[in-house]
């Protein structure tokens, strides 16, 4: 685990800390220290305990200028803004980092610079693969263990708070928001597609996740020890990576549709493109949390009062001040809704059994799934990928050649 990732990691938890204490939640405050020191005290890697020194450091400093996002005590929308461009910074610099780290092997230098392994979320086909071997052969891959760990803590978030992973933290939608908002700077106007070609158009994301499972169960059983074990899978990620620094023209189209589709229209490529958005939508309907109407605060119901401010501010469409529970597959618990309503009880996000979720308590389930769950797999022994960077100079020559 690299300084980087090992300074998010930490301030991920730290900030869940901070989160835990201010709800009173003791039981989780108690087990997610526990959980820290005793990774740290098992492992004693530096650059996890660097990464606790500047977590702790960094979190008094927002206490200090930001107590309310220290807290999570700010608006709805502040703090999960906050919190998305935080994230995104910090896949930002990982970002950066891995283009270093190869540009540097492909001249031939093993450096001390090291790979960041939380790259491997990009490889979901790699992950299933991986979670598919672990549950029909006990098969545990070392070559991109980072992919199974990842896909596990995104699926595992779906399963418990929607997609709020697509709301909350996932870069790529940021990006997206940032190029419509360019957009409509200079261009005026939503162009959204009509309801008859709205619904053909969002199925395209489930099309493209179908061809992912297509891949991964279509797989034999007995071939996955020589996959996990071959060439291809020892380089996938740069494999992956050379589809964006040295794109054939498919790839360049592919490329512009997406960036013309997320300038074209909010989150457009989440809406029709995105695979991961797909199966989280798919996931989010197990979710026990929702965001559901309580009629007797609601100004519609219980005032016969006009008022959509709820519909106006979700950025997915869905016509929530005409449900009472919104079930749609596109809904990513960003809470833009709850915070655009002026009556504050009559919209939450709850259980059917009245067990209310705030934006707080959204934002500590997330950063402990995407945070929590690698640090015990790599306490665990199974977060670093085990391919050599002499092997990864070797395997680059013949990239082109390698396949599946």
């Amino acid at each position: 685990m690299t300084v980087i990732e090992s300074i998010t990691l930490m301030f991920g938890l730290v900030f869940s800390l901070s989160l835990l204490y201010w709800s009173n939640q003791k039981w989780g405050l108690v087990l997610t220290a526990a959980l820290m020191v005793t990774a740290l005290v098992l492992t004693l890697y530096w650059p996890l305990l660097l990464g606790a020194a500047v977590a702790l450091l960094a979190l008094a400093a927002l206490h200090h200028w930001r107590p309310e996002i220290a807290r999570g005590q700010g608006r709805e929308n502040g703090l999960r803004d906050w919190v998305h461009h935080l994230m995104s910074l910090a896949m930002l610099l990982v970002g950066v980092q891995y283009v270093v780290y190869y540009s540097l092997l492909g001249q031939g230098l093993e450096t001390g610079l090291g790979r960041p392994d939380v790259v491997d979320a990009f490889l979901p086909i790699a992950g299933g693969i991986e979670l598919k071997a672990i549950i029909m052969l006990n098969l545990w891959d070392q070559n991109h263990p980072a992919a199974a760990v990842m896909l596990t803590s995104v699926l595992l978030s779906g399963l418990i708070c929607k997609r709020a992973f697509c709301g909350w933290i996932c870069p790529l939608g940021l990006a997206g928001k940032y190029l419509y908002d360019l957009r409509v700077r200079f261009i005026k106007g939503a162009y959204l597609a009509p309801k008859w070609l709205d619904w053909p158009l969002r199925m395209l994301k489930y099309l493209l996740l179908l061809g992912l499972f297509y891949i991964v169960i279509g797989m034999p059983a007995d071939s996955l020890p020589y996959y996990l074990n071959g060439n291809y899978q020892k380089i996938a990620d740069l494999k992956m990576g050379l589809f964006f620094a040295n794109p054939s023209v498919l790839a360049m189209v592919v490329i512009a549709v997406i960036l013309g589709l997320a300038a074209w229209q909010q989150q457009a490529f989440c809406r029709y493109l995105c695979p991961y958005g797909a199966l989280l939508g798919l996931l989010s309907f197990l979710s026990p949390f929702k965001v559901r109407r309580d009629t007797a605060h609601c100004l519609i119901q219980s005032k016969g009062m006009k008022c959509d401010k709820c519909t106006r501010a979700c950025p997915a469409r869905i016509q929530v001040h005409t449900e009472n529970t919104v079930r749609s597959d596109e809904c990513q618990a960003c809470m833009r809704c709850v915070a655009a309503c002026p009556k504050k009880k009559a919209l939450q996000v709850s259980t059917r059994w009245g067990q209310t979720l705030s934006a707080r308590g959204v934002l500590i389930m997330l950063l402990l799934l995407m945070f929590a769950v690698p640090l015990v797999a790599y306490v665990g022994g199974f977060w670093h990928s085990q391919v050599t960077d002499a092997t990864r100079i070797e395997l680059m020559k013949y990239i082109h050649q390698i396949g599946h």
